[in-house]
């Protein structure tokens, strides 16, 4: 099974969530799944780019500061797994054929890659062009909600959800560098197009991404044919 995982970067913020969520990655990879990583920038990003902004720069340049964050927060994450590729990939092309050329029982593992959209797209576009099975996000918020529930705490969780549900949530939402959407625009139209199953997870145990990858969890479930429910808890 091919499983591309978007980490937030949520947990690159210290070294014990780093190992945690590396661990996680590792148990699942032991599976024997055939793993791609993206790492997202987070808080550190964010930082970088209010201080590029305030220095006067653009959100093309905000961009390209935000994808180096994302690109050595999936440094810190190759050092903390067992059998990763010792650096980030910097393109899709260079991450597919690295697994085809004799490498596939290693995890992928890529940060940033254009200025315009997030991590979010990175990890869609990703799973489309490697075929994957499922494509699993794994956030803060443990899934994709009517309202942004940090700041609506009455805010209702989605179950389930079609593609075509998502691109209009998603869609009034503003995409510029640093941004907190739980899946951006881009990321919404890929997910569509492909029809890639796609799951969105927050990690609140040690096993929630392999139970994700074997149907057992309590996030946001995106498929073609679902019908949109609403979960009773957050």
């Amino acid at each position: 099974m091919t499983v591309v995982i978007s980490l937030g970067g949520i947990f690159f913020t210290d070294t014990e969530r780093i190992k945690e969520v590396a661990a996680a990655i590792d148990e699942v990879d032991r599976s024997r799944h055939d793993l791609y990583v993206v790492a997202g920038g987070g808080g550190r990003a964010r930082e970088y780019i209010k201080i590029a902004r305030e220095l006067g720069a653009n959100d093309a340049l905000c961009d390209y500061i935000g994808i180096a964050l994302t690109r050595i927060n999936a440094k810190l994450l190759i050092s903390a797994l067992e059998d990763a590729y010792p650096e980030p990939f910097l393109d899709y092309i260079g991450a597919a054929t690295a697994k085809v050329s004799g490498g596939s029982e290693r995890i992928a593992v890529m940060g940033g890659v254009s200025p315009g959209y997030t991590t979010d797209a990175v990890a869609a576009i990703l799973a489309e062009y490697v075929n994957a099975d499922l494509l699993l996000y794994v956030t803060s918020v443990g899934g994709i909600y009517d309202a942004d529930p940090r700041e609506y705490p009455g805010a209702k969780k989605y179950e389930k959800l079609t593609p075509e549900k998502l691109v209009a949530i998603t869609m009034k939402e503003e995409l510029k560098a640093g941004s907190r959407i739980v899946i951006d625009p881009v990321a919404s139209k890929i997910i569509e197009r492909s029809r890639i199953k796609t799951i969105v997870i927050d990690r609140t145990g040690p096993h929630t991404i392999s139970d994700a990858i074997d149907g057992k969890h309590c996030g946001t479930e995106l498929s073609p044919d679902a019908v949109t429910t609403y979960s009773a808890r957050k």
